[in-house]
């Protein structure tokens, strides 16, 4: 009996080990990628794999992200759309309808924004002669909303920071100024998020410039955002960095998906070479040398604000998803950010992650028991007012931050080591910088070392070859610049030049 006890025994405890084998070999077995990191065995310690610094916390962002109310959005959105159109050839001297209307009381919401600010915030209008064009059948007068909050720190003051959405409407053609055009997301949704980030942050001060824009004739062709960039640009405005929000108003699509917790941010990867138009957008022969040779083109100041973007807004807006989309904009459109690409300002686009085409530029109208056009009925204010807080953390981050390093570069030489150089920040208050890395197939920076208030330092064992780098800069609060990407120095020639690389 004590035998055939025994071998009982040895028999379940085999059935057991079996059935545990199959049931692991049944789980999904994922292989350990670049893209897949945590679920990599994680070596204890590695000088290579330094998690990256965790952000300490601004005590003014999470107020100001409180502070944004869908309410104050929504009624926004239904005076603008009260205004029956605001096409930007309709009426301009009625009190009661057309862009002027619109214009007006915008200008009048932006100056109760800047009564708190204590002085710090002014409003103007931008008013200006748009020649006739292909969507303008006459000359018209334009005018930009500009809301100008100061910053305080002497030496970022100048330093700016803009974020925009466009306060005139279309219907099916742009140059019907007489249909209803209600626009309430197309973009009265955007207009009404910088308004009330503007009500908010008014009362809070920054070390940089933030300006809070609304603009009209985007539908006839970035007109508005084209003027001010360009006069922004003629008058050498250091604009860091331009935010504009453009259909931000549904989180339904005409796909039937629901997403209320993602925005879409759009931007551009190989930027214009303003210095050497020489290639259609402005892009040099040399600027597409460097990128063939070096790589970077997944590093442009652009795209490295929309990784900011989405550090600090997923930290402090963490319900939120910030979806980076490597793209200029939707496939064949445009927005208001362009005209600043254009003049080499970074900028990028929040839109809404599935739009609906039966609500934008249509006229409103029941055809076959389906509601066209673009109504406050199909926004989502709770949505919206979600999107401007990811903006307003944002903003919020980079004002009160350091300006990137300048002039960030790799030395020439070869060696399995990186040394990287940078120019020493002006502002009073840095503590130092950061080098942060990312292996070449990773989206966003993955790793960071705190270097010390200097201006080079090498990366030993790390050969740029192999990972991506860059440089920020960090105040004694712990606030963190976007980062800078090195530029090659160029290769010497002649004696002493470096020897050609193996192939």
């Amino acid at each position: 009996m004590a035998s055939f006890g025994s071998r009982s025994i040895v028999l379940v405890v085999l059935l057991f080990m079996g059935c545990v084998t199959i049931s692991a070999l049944a789980q999904p077995q994922t292989n350990p990628s670049p893209q897949n990191k945590s679920l990599q065995a994680k070596p204890i310690w590695s000088p290579r794999k330094k998690p990256a610094q965790r952000l300490r916390g601004n005590t003014d962002i999470p107020k100001i992200v409180s502070e944004i109310s869908a309410k104050n959005i929504e009624a926004t959105i239904r005076k603008l759309v009260s205004f029956g159109t605001r096409n930007t050839l309709s009426e301009q001297n009625d009190p009661n309808r057309g862009i002027g209307a619109a214009r007006d009381w915008l200008y009048a919401e932006f100056q109760k924004a800047a009564a708190q600010s204590g002085g710090r915030m002014t409003v103007e209008k931008q008013t200006f002669e748009q020649a006739k064009a292909a969507r303008m059948p006459q000359p018209t007068m334009l005018t930009n909303i500009v809301a100008t909050l100061k910053g305080t720190q002497p030496e970022s003051t100048n330093r700016v920071y803009v974020v925009s959405g466009h306060y005139d409407s279309m219907c099916s053609s742009p140059i019907d100024a007489k249909c209803d055009a209600p626009g309430a997301n197309d973009d009265a949704s955007g207009t009404a998020a910088v308004l009330e980030m503007a009500r908010v942050m008014a009362k809070y001060k920054f070390d940089a410039t933030i300006i809070f824009m609304a603009v009209p004739g985007e539908e006839q062709g970035l007109l508005g955002a084209t003027y001010f960039a360009e006069q922004a640009k003629n008058n050498n405005m250091d604009i860091e960095a331009m935010f504009t929000n453009d259909i931000i108003g549904s989180s339904l699509g005409g796909n039937g998906v629901r997403d209320a917790k993602t925005v879409r941010v759009f931007s551009e990867g190989v930027p214009n070479d303003t210095t050497n138009a020489t290639t259609p957008r402005g892009i040099s022969a040399a600027v597409l040398t460097t990128l063939r040779t070096n790589g970077g083109e997944n590093d442009s100041p652009s795209r490295q604000l929309a990784r900011f973007i989405k550090e600090i807004s997923e930290h402090y807006v963490p319900w939120m998803k910030v979806w980076m989309i490597y793209r200029r904009d939707r496939y064949g459109r445009g927005g208001d950010h362009e005209p600043f690409l254009e003049r080499g300002y970074a900028a990028v686009r929040f839109t809404e992650p599935n739009e609906n085409y039966q609500h934008q530029h249509q006229n409103v109208r029941i055809e076959n028991g389906i509601q066209y056009g673009d109504l406050p009925q199909f926004d989502d204010f709770n949505y919206i007012a979600n999107v401007a807080r990811v903006n307003a953390a944002s903003l919020a981050a980079l004002a009160s931050a350091p300006a990137r390093p300048k002039n960030v570069t790799f030395p020439t030489g070869l060696s399995n080591d990186t040394p990287i150089k940078w120019d020493a920040n002006k502002e009073s208050d840095i503590a130092g910088y950061e080098i942060v890395w990312r292996d070449t197939t990773e989206a966003t920076w993955t790793h960071s070392r705190a270097v010390g208030n200097v201006d080079t330092y090498t990366m030993k064992g790390m050969s740029k070859d192999n990972y991506f780098f860059a440089v920020r800069a960090v105040d004694k609060e712990g606030n963190r610049s976007p980062v800078s990407y090195p530029k090659a120095q160029p290769r010497r020639t002649g004696t002493g030049a470096n020897p050609p690389t193996s192939p």
